[in-house]
Order: structure tokens, then C-alpha cells, then sequence
């Protein structure tokens, strides 16, 4: 399945992946998290021709990849080759809004956010005003 979606996988595809990734990194995947990547979906303008319901079939590869030895290196290389450089940021972001949804962040998040910024090459300034941002934006 992995094979076949790598020849298709589009930027959005790609967002979508690191959202999912992000939200199962702690095996536990919340209500807010999910409905925190369906908003982003629903009303984010890189969103705007995709189908909604590619949500379940990259779910679902991010799920298989996860259950591989190597599936987190295998996800950000699909995810490397598919995600245009003007996105990494866009895709830190909607990370850090999924990771920040439910109010806490686990080690699993913060170990996951990490790598993603290393792998699409975040510059450390922007990152932690991308981490501010979903911070204010969700406190309580």
C-alpha cells in the first residue's frame, strides 16, 4: 500500500501525514487531535481542492509505516519527496497545533516534533515561534 501511495502522495497528503504522525506518536490518539486535523483540513487554504477523504487512506499509511522497524524513516522520506521546501514550516506548524490540541505534550510528541524539525530543516528561530504560536493558541 506504502508502494502505491508514494507515486501519489500530494503536499497536502504530506501535511496530513505529520499531523496523523504527530497525533499517534504517543499510540494514543485524541478526539481533539482529530478534530484539530479535520479543522486544519476543513479550513486551511493549502486545503482547498483536496478530498477529505484521502484523510483515512494517509491515516492509514502513516499507521502501516508505524508498525515497521524503520517506518519513521520511511514516512519522512516519502514526505521529503512529495512536500515542496515552501510547506516545511506550514507542516511544523499544523504539527505543533495537533501536538498542542489536547492541552499537554507528551515526551513521544516532543521527541516527534524534534525530528521533524531536523528532517524538513526548520531553522530553530522559526521553530520556537511556531511553537510559541500553537502554544498561545491553545491555552486554556
Amino acid at each position: 500500500m506504502t508502494e502505491n501511495l508514494s507515486l501519489t502522495l500530494s503536499p497536502q497528503d504530506c501535511l496530513v501525514a505529520v499531523m496523523v504522525a504527530v497525533s499517534a506518536s504517543d499510540e494514543d490518539i485524541r478526539t481533539t487531535e482529530l478534530i484539530k486535523i479535520q479543522s486544519a483540513v476543513n479550513l486551511l487554504p493549502i486545503f482547498a481542492e483536496f478530498d477529505v477523504d484521502r484523510i483515512k487512506t494517509v491515516s492509514q499509511m502513516v499507521f502501516d509505516l508505524f508498525e515497521q522497524e524503520d517506518g519513521l524513516d520511511a514516512l519522512f522520506g516519502l514526505i521529503k519527496e512529495a512536500l515542496p521546501n515552501r510547506l516545511n514550516e506550514t507542516a511544523y506548524a499544523l504539527a505543533c497545533d495537533v501536538a498542542a490540541a489536547d492541552g499537554t505534550l507528551e515526551e513521544a510528541e516532543l521527541r516527534l516534533l524534534e525530528e521533524i524539525r531536523y528532517e524538513l530543516e526548520i531553522d530553530r528561530l522559526y521553530a520556537a515561534a511556531i511553537e510559541r504560536g500553537a502554544r498561545a493558541r491553545h491555552l486554556v
